[in-house]
């Protein structure tokens, strides 16, 4: 199935000993975070923004996949950066806030940090009806562009397949089963108006990881895809300063 030109993955031409990987949200695609990619590289980071299967194409195709295959493409992308890279940072919005989550669980030693923007591990009441829902109705009405920022889009889709809804709660469930095995320092964004994600979400990661330091930001206009909203400056400003803090930390 074709690939939206704005769905295309994004590497960048810094070859930066740091690399940062960045990973988008449900429905969404690479195309909500190349901006703020696009500073990391002018930074001198080294960075990868892979696009999800079932992501920047039709809502039909990711029906057809679920959490591990995204999961197995945030980990090949993890593994070539760090192939290229002694040091790694994992940075993800919303679902990939949730892959990066995993990463982390499954690669203590290697994951040298997490940014995370309005991290997703919970959804809202009305999501506990997929399971059965999916049975009697493909999808819903979309869920995307939740943006302050008048005449901003992240193309979302405009209709979620409830399939992968439920597939998206069962990652959920695993990451959230194993959030103690996460250590490394976190950066955590959360906007003031996130319609998409619960504040929980939040409460759940700042709980139950083992990191000794979480160090929280408020993105107090706006909405869950803030790294298209008002305060998206303030998303690159507060991660290159995390970057640098423990990029000289965690060099080998």
């Amino acid at each position: 199935m074709q690939v939206h030109e704005f769905a295309s993955p994004f590497g960048g031409d810094s070859e930066g000993e740091v690399g940062v990987l960045f990973l988008h949200g449900f429905t969404a695609s690479p195309w909500t975070l190349r901006g703020w990619a696009s500073a990391t590289v002018a930074a001198g980071y080294r960075v990868a923004v892979p696009r999800l299967p079932g992501h920047g194409t039709s809502w039909r195709e990711l029906e057809l996949t679920d959490g591990r295959d995204w999961y197995a493409a945030a980990e090949r992308a993890f593994l070539d950066l760090r192939a290229h890279c002694p040091v790694v940072f994992v940075a993800g919005l919303s679902m990939g806030g949730a892959l990066a989550l995993r990463l982390a669980e499954h690669h203590p030693d290697e994951v040298a940090g997490l940014i995370l923007v309005n991290p997703a591990l919970v959804g809202h009441r009305r999501l506990a009806l997929a399971p059965l829902a999916k049975h009697l109705l493909r999808s819903t009405d979309s869920i995307g562009s939740s943006i302050r920022k008048i005449e901003v889009t992240e193309h979302s889709y405009p209709r979620t397949p409830l399939r992968a809804v439920h597939a998206m709660m069962r990652l959920w469930a695993d990451v959230r089963a194993r959030l103690d095995l996460v250590h490394c320092p976190i950066l955590l964004m959360r906007s003031g108006h996130d319609d998409v994600v619960p504040a929980i979400s939040r409460d759940i990661v700042v709980r139950q990881v083992s990191s000794e330091e979480i160090t929280e930001v408020a993105l107090p206009d706006s909405g869950h895809v803030a790294p298209l909203d008002h305060d998206a400056e303030q998303i690159v400003a507060r991660s290159l300063d995390f970057l640098a803090t423990h990029a000289t930390h965690a060099t080998p």
